[in-house]
């Protein structure tokens, strides 16, 4: 049974902008570290962007910066991924995650494992094209 939840995903065209969110009923988001991820039919997980607990320390893998902001709503326990310029290679399954760390930068970039987050959510869908 999944812990967090995605929402948010849809179709879009090239140059369009969506606005994911990451909740959950059962854990603290404040308290955790949370990262977004995504997959592309036949191909692995990649990270995108992660936020610590307070909201004051974002990072981005390269394909995402200038493009992607990720942001907590401390009040509502929601974290949310803008994306914005999408183009059909950001199509895929986007996933959140969250885990018990101070600084998520190494848990986004390779070599990370999904054994480094302790929480996964089940995804929702992104699809970009004319």
């Amino acid at each position: 049974q999944s812990q967090l939840v995605e929402s948010g995903g849809g179709s879009v065209q090239p140059g369009g902008s969506l606005r994911l969110s990451c909740s959950s009923s059962e854990l603290s988001l404040v308290d955790h570290v949370v990262g977004w991820f995504r997959q592309a039919p036949g191909s692995g997980r990649e990270g995108i962007a992660c936020i610590n607990y307070s909201g004051t320390t974002r990072d981005y893998v390269d394909v995402a910066k200038g493009r992607f902001t990720i942001s907590r709503d401390t009040v509502n326990q929601i974290v949310y991924l803008q994306m914005n310029n999408l183009n059909p290679e950001d199509t895929g399954t986007y996933v959140c995650a969250a885990a018990n760390h101070y600084y998520c930068s190494e848990y986004i970039s390779p070599p990370w494992q999904r054994a480094d987050w302790d929480f996964w959510g089940q995804g929702t869908q992104v699809t970009v094209s004319s």
